[in-house]
């Protein structure tokens, strides 16, 4: 399917492409997917309070580099109040646990598989050497299981456990780790497959921003559940083994009719009157948020935005929402002494309906002392210039026929093929990618953050600032980004993060070349 930049321009909201597509809903043509409805009694909004994710303690810190160690496993954890549902968790857990660490200070994670199924982490937003990236056919077996089950071989396997290696050449920023395994992605994420990696530097501890007890991650994911508490997920093959993907219905995107943020169903968290510092992930497999506060406050912006996905902004941007797309971060705060204390204030979500309308609660507890601040300078942020590019990339990212016969979904006409490279890329070159797209599609880069330079027939968006590794395309839209990989070369992928689009070879292999 080639379509012509200027075609793309021309189209309304997508509307002409959408309607081309069989099998995708726009939910309020805020996200492609379908909704899956759980088949259990849902709980009241606001009647558990928000937990926050266990922060792993290394096993080993000498010789300037943490050592962490983390078991996947099978386990179940009381999500809805008084059911039991069976998770694939990091440690057991779910989010797994935040791994900390440090700019400069290299940390190796021992990832030991004590699953059913093959697995392979991705540390999401790090500038990884590739043997170390994740790559989805570079997989460690569970012990016992010597060959890998399905039909994509290839890459390197391990057996047991992988120690993953991450220099953390990087500045501070909100990085997640998950599952990325060939295929099986979609599903492993959704069983419980994700937690935060959380990088510090002396840049960021020197700002006066909110820390502590008021420095609070939140992944927000939407699921749906069975009966008997247990996800619910629409696989072909829900022993994750050998038939990839999902049922037709569902192969534009799943969408959960449950919003849970860190593992809790619509939590409430009591906060003092003060600022906070919320690092805001979006880890649905398919679902868009527009975040609001309800009530707004009566003075002020609703959030005031201090990082994206790369660490901090060169200023502090206000928004009166938010519009996060899978796999986007933004670090924001949100100032409630602006509020009477006993005001209860709901993170809403203007893309949602009915009990996706919710996200969770804050109740102004108390009046408490408040040293924090956002300065009107947060960060020197380099600029890449888009005249200063040497190569213009475009990739075109469409709805079509897999070699199998089914339907999937391409890049620039092709299913995905973990042994081809599609391009080579120079290491320390400027260059612009051109995204252009059917529906709705977050497309992740591996290795290295982007600047965005151009959305449709303008400048970057309200929600582009910063450096950036994922970027939510709008239906019908062009994106250009202006990237320059450094330091590791290898083969890396770019892909959708809808992650049932990526399940169905909505991905493209590059290599980095010195």
């Amino acid at each position: 399917m080639t379509l012509s930049r200027r075609h793309f321009l021309g189209l309304s909201g997508g509307a002409a492409i959408g309607a081309t597509l069989g099998g995708c809903a726009l939910a309020s043509g805020s996200a492609t997917g379908n909704l899956l409805r759980s088949s259990l009694r849902l709980p009241g909004p606001f009647t558990v309070p928000l937990p926050v994710p266990a922060v792993a303690v290394p096993t080993d810190t000498t010789g300037g580099t943490d050592h962490f160690a983390i078991t996947q496993r099978h386990a179940e954890v009381e999500i809805l109040p008084g059911t039991k549902t069976p998770i694939l968790g990091y440690d057991g857990q779910f989010p797994g646990p935040t791994v900390p660490s440090r700019t400069g200070r290299p940390v190796i994670v021992e990832h030991i598989n004590e699953l059913d199924i093959p697995s392979v982490v991705h540390l999401h937003g790090g500038h990884t050497p590739a043997a170390s990236d994740g790559f989805p056919t570079d997989y460690v077996l569970p012990r016992g299981m010597d060959t890998v089950p399905g039909h994509h071989q290839g890459g390197t396997i391990s057996r047991g456990s992988f120690a993953y290696e991450y220099p953390m050449t990087q500045r501070a920023a909100t990085l997640w780790y998950h599952d990325h395994r060939m295929d099986f992605t979609g599903p492993a994420v959704y069983h419980g497959l994700a937690g935060f990696h959380l990088i510090h530097d002396d840049e960021e501890e020197a700002l006066p921003l909110p820390g502590g007890d008021r420095d609070i991650p939140l992944m927000i994911t939407d699921r749906a559940f069975e009966a008997d508490g247990a996800f619910r997920y629409p696989a072909l093959d829900p022993t994750m083994l050998e038939q990839p993907g999902v049922t037709e219905q569902y192969m534009a995107g799943v969408l959960g009719d449950v919003v849970l943020v860190n593992g809790a169903p619509w939590p409430e968290l009591d906060v003092d009157a003060v600022r906070y510092r919320f690092r805001i992930l979006n880890a649905s497999n398919a679902r868009r948020y527009d975040l609001r506060l309800d009530p707004r406050p009566p003075q002020g912006a609703s959030f005031t935005q201090i990082g994206s996905d790369g660490g901090l902004l060169a200023a502090p941007l206000e928004h009166p929402n938010l519009r996060i797309a899978p796999a986007e971060r933004f670090d924001v705060v949100i100032d409630f002494s602006a509020y009477p204390v006993g005001s209860l204030v709901t993170l809403t979500n203007a893309f949602g309906t009915g009990s996706t309308k919710n996200v969770m609660r804050f109740r102004i507890a108390r009046k408490a002392r408040d040293d924090s601040n956002v300065p009107p300078r947060l960060s020197r942020v380099e600029g890449i210039s888009s005249t200063a590019g040497t190569l213009t990339r475009e990739f075109t990212f469409t709805q079509g026929p897999l070699p199998s016969g089914e339907t999937g979904w391409l890049i620039n006409g092709r299913a995905y093929d973990p042994a081809r490279i599609d391009s080579k890329v120079p290491l320390g070159d400027i260059e612009l990618w051109r995204f252009i797209t059917d529906v709705h599609h977050p497309i992740h880069v591996h290795l290295e953050q982007f600047q965005v330079t151009r959305r449709g027939g303008g400048g970057p968006g309200p929600f582009d600032t910063g450096w950036k590794d994922t970027i939510d395309l709008r239906p019908g839209e062009v994106v250009e980004v202006a990237i320059r990989m450094t330091d590791y070369a290898g083969t890396y992928v770019m892909h959708c993060h809808n992650l049932e689009h990526e399940d169905m070879m909505m991905m493209s292999n590059f290599q980095t070349l010195r």
